[in-house]
């Protein structure tokens, strides 16, 4: 490493990068493994890091990320909203339907931007702050679907008919190569909905978004 930089500091955030990409944790051993580096040096990281809840020990001694990552998730979330809200407005005025940003929180969806169409005689009224499981809904699928490797030949976006309410139907695109970032930006319309003509731009919007972010 070089000279200037602080060798623990990025053992311990390369932990937290580790635990990020591990939903059941990585014991000391495995942490061990992949950092190159002694179990004793692990224990240390890991508990300078529990201090800080930045990471907890469940009861088999398998590492996750803490409390504490939410809440700095959280401070962020200003910054997702203010790169996103120009491409929303844009694609809601396109589609003419009810463009949003949703971001993962725990094992939910969180809409932390809304934006309706200006010109349409009715849309969806979508709350900021609406929450519902990731399994749910083309927000959440398609945070899911940004987790998976990329398909070259898949569809970019995903689709929903009736999910989280009777007659809604959504479309949305993960936002995909922004660190530390779990989120998708979709849209969501009552009756009917042309995917074909929908779909592409809703992509494109997800790929606007991370290249405001990057």
């Amino acid at each position: 490493m070089p000279a200037e930089t602080s060798q623990t500091l990025d053992r311990g955030l390369t932990v937290l990068e580790l635990l990020a990409d591990a939903p059941d944790g990585l014991s000391i051993t495995e942490l061990a493994a992949a950092l190159g580096v002694s179990r004793t040096v692990v224990y240390r990281l890991v508990n300078t890091l529990e201090l800080h809840r930045l990471v907890r020990r469940d009861s088999e001694g398998r590492a996750r990320l803490g409390l504490a990552v939410l809440h700095y998730s959280r401070r962020v979330q200003p910054t997702l909203r203010d790169a996103a809200l120009p491409v929303l407005r844009s694609l809601a005025e396109d589609t003419g339907a009810t463009a949003h940003l949703t971001v993962a929180d725990g094992e939910e969806a969180l809409a932390i931007a809304v934006v309706e169409p200006s010109w349409t005689d009715y849309h969806v009224s979508y709350r900021m702050g609406s929450r519902h499981s990731l399994d749910q809904g083309a927000a959440g699928k398609a945070i899911l679907a940004g987790r998976r490797k990329p398909d070259p030949a898949g569809r970019p976006f995903v689709v929903t008919s009736g999910e989280l309410q009777a007659g809604a139907q959504g479309v949305s695109s993960p936002v995909l190569g922004v660190p530390g970032v779990e989120a998708s930006i979709g849209v969501v319309v009552l009756g009917k909905l042309d995917r074909d003509f929908v779909g592409p731009r809703v992509a494109r919007a997800a790929v606007e978004v991370a290249k405001r972010l990057a």
